[in-house]
């Protein structure tokens, strides 16, 4: 089945599926490990335990 130029254009696309929330969480779940690290190294440099260095 082909579809006309006219078709194509009036096209709408689906709404929100399986692959768009995965990607949302994902988002949400690097932000999280970011934060945490972030916050690791923070209490790490003030309280005096870095390594390696």
């Amino acid at each position: 089945m082909q579809l006309s130029n006219v078709e194509l254009n009036n096209y709408i696309g689906g709404g929100i599926n399986a692959t768009f929330l995965n990607a949302i969480v994902r988002g949400f779940t690097f932000l999280l490990d970011l934060g945490k690290s972030i916050g690791t190294s923070i209490r790490r440099g003030t309280s005096g335990q870095i390594c390696g260095l």
